[in-house]
Order: structure tokens, then sequence, then C-alpha cells
């Protein structure tokens, strides 16, 4: 497939390009716009014609002129082609809950779109063109998060997802719920008729999953960045060692992510006036939550990695069943099924899990007493206030809740269909599962930085590397420093809110390029998103 040049993505071709996780989420955000290219066009016409000439030719393949799952053996006449794949829609739209994010619904139909140009799902030019309208003109459908088994394609959201192409169906316009019918009466425009295969193509896949992927790769990575940088303000608050952190150290142990985040604790530390004062202090370790926190940040980098890398090859996959193949031939597989990023999602939920599990534990070390300069629970006069006690005791709920939501997905599967689709991926739990625990996350780191500041402000006047104080700084803006027992919720959410919208890497950005420090290494690109 053809790479685009990272410096001039403001266009996309759809079946010819390499999708990435990071063009999805432009493209989202309506930064990048996707067009079909002739290549492309090419592909699909070829690939309709050969569904036609299947229809008028009487074959008999799966999915075009028979019934699904269960029922794949019952012929469907030629007459009946179109209303079977309409009426596939309507018995798959099934699904329960609250509806998914505009976003991530918007992220499926972008992921759909390039899968099906590819060529080898015998979709219409029409169809797609349509669901291009819907990418374009944020018209996106409203998608219950219930209901996929991650197997057989996320069906019941994919059948959702596009029910509006038929007049059916509910979607997000101009920031209200409308009815798709409505709105099509009053755009004076004609729902799509779905010909032959074309139901089914839209709604075999992995796009519910993968969309799902494409929001943990980037909500996570804005964890990650963050967790490196509140945990070098913990430990100059906790007077920890940058020993640990030394090159000749883990280069005897060169995992990716332990590496990169020994480096960039190295960077972000820097010439620190902290670290300095405490060079030859009596301790001779620190606890392990200091310790190895590039063991474990860099442990939860590499299964971002690893799910990073497989969600590259799915986004450039086709899911489709059955596929058609340009000498006129259908294969019958399995390529809808959610296992490989299933599992690799549950592999990133203990990763997510394990950031806020090593977060929490430094915060508990925070408030003993037993750190030179700290004074108890992080306040000066204690007993009459209970000082950082209790924020302490909500990360550890959060710590609990997602070591609850860590089980596996994908170790359980429990048949349908009859028996036809006999060992189903669960992957869309996965992905929800993920998310929940990243939302946890982002709480958790919150209340680190909340702590951390605190804790900062006794090693005055002394200071740190420059990116570090920088933050502090930005950190104190909105956030004063505690003398006494008040209401914190309001600036534990301010400080969660500065996790949440990636204020505090920006900040840490700006901070590096004003003191001419390069914080994108040579492992940088491995764990960028782009």
């Amino acid at each position: 497939m053809k790479q685009i040049d990272k410096k001039s993505r403001n266009s996309f071709c759809f079946g010819e390009d390499t999708l990435t996780v990071g063009l999805a989420l432009q493209m989202a955000a309506g930064k990048v716009v996707g067009s079909i290219g002739p290549l492309a066009t090419e592909r699909i016409v070829k690939s309709r014609k050969i569904v036609d000439d299947i229809v008028s030719n009487h074959e008999i393949v799966y999915g075009i002129n028979t019934g699904f799952g269960p029922l794949c053996t019952t012929i469907i006449s030629e007459v009946d082609t179109k209303k079977l794949q309409l009426n596939l829609l309507k018995s798959h739209s099934v699904g329960v809950g609250d509806p998914i994010s505009p976003g991530i619904a918007k992220l499926m139909m972008i992921l759909k779109v390039h899968a099906l140009a590819k060529g080898y799902s015998g979709i219409e030019m029409k169809t797609l063109e349509r669901i291009l309208w819907h990418i374009n003109q944020d018209v996106i459908p409203v998608v219950p998060s219930q209901g996929s088994v991650g197997a057989s394609g996320d069906l019941a959201p994919l059948a959702h997802l596009f029910l509006p192409l038929t007049g059916l169906g509910k979607v997000y316009y101009k920031g209200k719920v409308t009815e798709m019918a409505y709105l099509l009466n009053k755009l004076g425009m004609a729902p799509v008729e779905l010909g032959a295969k074309e139901g089914l193509a839209l709604i075999n896949g992995t796009q519910f999953i993968a969309a799902h992927a494409v929001k943990v790769i980037e909500r996570l990575q804005n964890c990650l960045d963050n967790a490196d940088l509140i945990a070098a303000m913990n430990l100059e608050a906790m007077l920890g060692s940058v020993k640990t952190f030394s090159s000749e150290l883990h280069d005897l142990r060169p995992y990716p992510g332990i590496i990169y985040v020994a480096e960039r604790m190295r960077m972000l530390i820097g010439e620190s006036e902290i670290v300095h004062s405490h060079k030859n202090c009596s301790r001779l370790q620190d606890p392990y939550s200091l310790r190895c926190i590039p063991q474990v940040h860099g442990a939860s980098r590499n299964a971002w990695l690893h799910l990073k890398e497989l969600l590259n090859i799915e986004l450039n996959s086709v899911t489709d069943n059955p596929i058609i193949l340009e000498d006129g031939r259908s294969i019958s597989g399995g390529s809808f099924h959610g296992q490989p990023l299933a599992m690799a999602l549950d592999y990133v939920t203990v990763a997510a899990a394990e950031l806020g599990n090593i977060a929490d534990r430094r915060i508990y070390l925070s408030l003993n007493d037993t750190i030179e300069g700290l004074p108890k629970l992080l306040m000066r006069e204690t007993g009459l206030n209970s000082g950082f006690m209790i924020p302490q005791y909500t990360t550890a709920a959060l710590v609990s809740e997602n070591k609850s939501l860590c089980f596996p997905a994908s170790a359980d599967s429990i048949p349908t269909s009859l028996g036809q689709e006999d060992h189903v991926s669960m992957g869309s739990i996965s992905g929800r599962k993920a998310l929940m625990v990243i939302d946890n996350l982002e709480k958790i780191l919150g209340i680190e930085l909340f702590c951390a500041a605190q804790g900062f402000d006794f090693r005055k006047p002394l200071k740190s590397g420059g990116i570090i104080d920088a933050c502090h700084r930005f950190v104190r803006q909105t956030i004063p420093f505690a003398e006494s027992d008040h209401i914190m919720s309001e600036e534990m959410n301010k400080a969660i809110d500065l996790v949440k919208n990636k204020t505090l890497v920006t900040v840490s950005g700006n901070a590096a390029k004003k003191l001419k420090i390069n914080l994108k290494n040579e492992q940088h690109e491995l764990f960028g998103i782009y």
C-alpha cells in the first residue's frame, strides 16, 4: 500500500493509502479528508460486477443468495436478494446499552470505508459514497455499546451503524439525535437501496473492536506520557534516586519501553538541584514504586506498542466474509474473528491498570513521615487536619475497580448462531473494558499529580529540572498549596482534567523547547502515533 508523507497529511485515499492510528484520528477530527481514488474505484467496480454476475448466473454463494449463519443452506431467489440485505440490517440491529460516543462511531465508518474500498467485498460505489457523506457531514449513527460477541463481525453495532443508509435508525446531527428518515426527508435525499451481498459486507468486520482500539492507543499514550511526568515530580518530592535510571543499567535489559522511560526520566529531572541535594544521603535503595518506574511504566509501554503494531495491520486488512477475488472466486473464511485484537486489548487493559497501581503506591508512600522533609500526610499540622489521607482512599478504590475489570474478556466464549459460531472473541467487551480502565487511570494520575505538587512544594527553594518546575508552576496557577483541610474534590478534578486534556503533556513539551531539551529520543517515533 502507498505510504503517506507524515509532513503533508491533508488528504487520504481509501483503499490505496496506508491507514494508521494517527490518520484515522485526524480524519475523525476533520483534519484530513478521505476520498476514494481511481485505483480503488476500479477495484470496487470490478468486484461489484463479479457479485452481479454470480446473482445473474444463479451460482450459489454464501451471503449473496443464501441465508446467514445456520440458514446458510437456505437459497434466496434473485428477486429477493435485495430484500435479504435490508432484512439483515433490520434483524441484526439488536444492540442495547448506552450509545458509544459519536467519535468512536465515526471512526468505525472511517475504518469500514477503508476495508471495503480495497475491492474484495462487492460493495457498490453509491453505497460507499453515502458513507463518505455521513463522515464528511458529521451525520453520525447512534450505535448501542452492547451486543457484539466479536466474531462473525461486530454484527449488532455495525448493523446499527449502517441502518441509516436505508433511511432507518437514528443519527447525531448538529448536536441532536434525529430520526434518519426525518433527516433524509428534510434534506430531500433518498435512502440507499442495498444490492446483493452489501448488507453482509457492511456488518461483517471488526470495526467496533478496532475503533475502540484506536481510542485506547490515543488515550493510553497520553496516560503513559503523563505517568512519567507525574512520577518524576513525585520522585523529586520524595528525594528519590536518579541512579536507577542510568543507561548503563537498562542497556543490560534492553526492552524498548524500559529504555524509553529511563531516558525520559533522565531528561525530565535533568540538572536537578533537588537530586544534587541528597547525592550523599544514607538511603541505599528506594521502594519499588520509585526504583522500578522504568520497568513498570516501560512494560506498559511495551504492551501499548504491541497493540499499536497489531492495530496497524488490522486497519489495513479486509475483514469481510466472503471475500471476492479478482478472478471471480469467492472464499468464505473467518477474517471477521476479533481474536487478534481481543487478546491484545486485554493485555493493554492490564498494562493500564498497572500504571494506576504503581501511581497509587507512590501516593501512599508520599504520605508517610519517614521521608526527610515531607510532613505526615503532606500537611504541616495534622491531627486537627487529615491532610492528604483521603485522596489515597479514592485511588485505592479506583485501583481495586480496575483490578476487577482486568479479567480477560477474550478468555471467554459463548457459542451463538445455533452452534455455527461456536467460538467467539468477545473482543468488543475487551475494547470497552480497556476504555473503562483508562477512565479510572486518568483519575488516579490526576490525584497523584495533586499530591505530588503538594510534596514538591516542600523542596523549595531548590529546583528540579526545568521541565518539572514548569509543570509544577502550571499546576499552581489553578490548584493552590494546601495549608489546612478543605473540600478537595474540585481541585482533584482540575488535576484530573490536566491529565485528560493533555494539558500537562503540552506544558512539558513547551518547556522542553524553551530549554532546548530534546524529549524526542531515537525511540520516540516507535512510541508515537502517526
